[in-house]
């Protein structure tokens, strides 16, 4: 697969997530308060706003791959968190879209949902 080929289908995923985080959110957020990362722009995929960081306290890092390397993924999502918990979430062709955060994370989220 080129180069080219595999960053659009990355971009696919993320401007996939942005979309579904906004619609979610509809009634607190406007469509810029979230925006996806350039490709090849270093940090977190996606791009919040402080209003977005408030209602989204994570750090998300997206991967749309057939094969993912789940440990380098989520070191590089760790990585890019800058103090927000990160989320790795990740897809590949004809496949649901997962997400993964850490164990601790998950417990509070059961808790409070």
């Amino acid at each position: 697969m080129k180069t080219a080929s595999r960053k659009a289908k990355g971009r696919r995923l993320q401007n996939k997530i942005r979309d579904l985080l906004i619609e979610h959110f509809s009634d607190e957020l406007e469509d810029d308060d979230i925006r996806c990362a350039i490709m090849g722009e270093s940090g977190e995929d996606l791009k919040l706003s402080p209003a977005a960081r408030k209602l989204i306290p994570y750090s998300i890092e997206c991967k749309n791959q057939e094969k993912i390397n789940i440990w380098d993924s989520l070191e590089q999502a760790e990585e890019n968190s800058n103090g927000h918990d990160p989320v790795l979430i990740f897809k590949r062709n004809r496949s649901k879209t997962y997400a993964v955060v850490e164990l601790n994370n998950f417990l509070k989220l059961i808790k409070n949902g």
